[in-house]
């Protein structure tokens, strides 16, 4: 087996995450992942992909953008993020390509809650974030608040209220914006009708 050294490099040059092939390409082969877990170094993540244990930062956050690193955090999640909600979400919801293959969200851990989403607005609203210390990318509070208009049918309507008001009571908010986005979104009438008379 490789040096404790060689192997945490490994899996430093893969962002802490590899897969099975990439594995077995660096030589690491099924007795040395099962060695390498038993000893508390990886973990096994889903069928296939094995993180490297980073004592230091234990946080979801972290394995989620390494599972998924073409995802953008939305709905619950960045209500959350941005204190429109008080409530932690029981999932990770991400905006992701509707060409995705949906196979690759159905793990144990962490709890995913995929948005397939037109590829064409996909990128509208992302922004660099930071969540427990670690780089995500999610969307902006005008489109999380547009992707509220968009599913407002499926939210929970405690959650959605606060939504709402905490965009409106929110001295960063960016109204222009919101209606550039609520235009591109095809939400531009509940846009109007819910936030309109606060503008």
């Amino acid at each position: 087996m490789l040096p404790y050294n060689k192997v945490k490099d490994i899996f430093a040059a893969h962002n802490g995450m590899m897969r099975t092939c990439e594995l077995h390409n660096k030589h690491i082969f099924y007795h040395d992942i099962q060695t390498l877990i038993e000893r508390g170094i990886i973990e096994k993540v889903r069928y296939g992909y094995y993180q490297w244990v980073d004592s230091e930062n234990l946080s979801e956050a972290l394995t989620v953008t390494r599972l998924f690193p073409d995802a953008i955090m939305c709905m619950d999640t960045a209500l959350f993020y941005y204190r429109y909600s008080d409530r932690t979400p029981l999932a990770w919801h991400l905006a992701v390509s509707k060409d995705s293959g949906k196979s690759r969200f159905n793990i144990d851990y962490p709890f995913i809650k995929p948005y397939y989403v037109e590829p064409s607005i996909l990128e509208l609203g992302a922004v660099d974030g930071e969540m427990d210390g670690n780089p995500v990318r999610i969307y902006d509070k005008e489109r999380t608040i547009c992707d509220c208009m968009r599913y407002m049918g499926k939210m929970n309507r405690e959650i959605f209220n606060k939504a709402i008001q905490g965009y409106i009571m929110d001295s960063e908010k960016n109204i222009p914006r919101l209606l550039e986005y609520a235009k591109k979104l095809r939400v531009m009438q509940k846009v109007k009708m819910i936030i309109g008379v606060w503008m």
